[in-house]
């Protein structure tokens, strides 16, 4: 009887030490699997949000004021000449 729990004790132990192995193993990956990927991102040379939401602002304020010419010129070639 005592055998048999040694011999499960020490199953126990190798398992968990194969489990603690392998999710070290797996941060390692997850680790680098996310440096090499950054480092693709980086290479491909893309904005960031907040550069985007710049831009977008820009944008906006370019497309409301080309509206506002719009309507300007309209009314300007609408009235008579002198």
């Amino acid at each position: 009887m005592q055998t048999d729990n040694r011999i499960i004790d020490d199953i126990a132990r190798l398992a968990a030490s194969a489990v603690g192995t392998l999710q070290g193993a797996r941060h390692e990956v997850e680790g680098a699997f996310r440096a090499r990927l950054e480092r693709i991102l980086a290479d491909m040379n893309l904005v960031s949000r907040e550069e985007f939401e710049v831009v977008k602002a820009m944008a906006a304020a370019a497309r409301e004021e080309n509206e506002q010419l719009k309507e300007r010129i309209a009314a300007l070639e609408a009235k008579p000449a002198p």
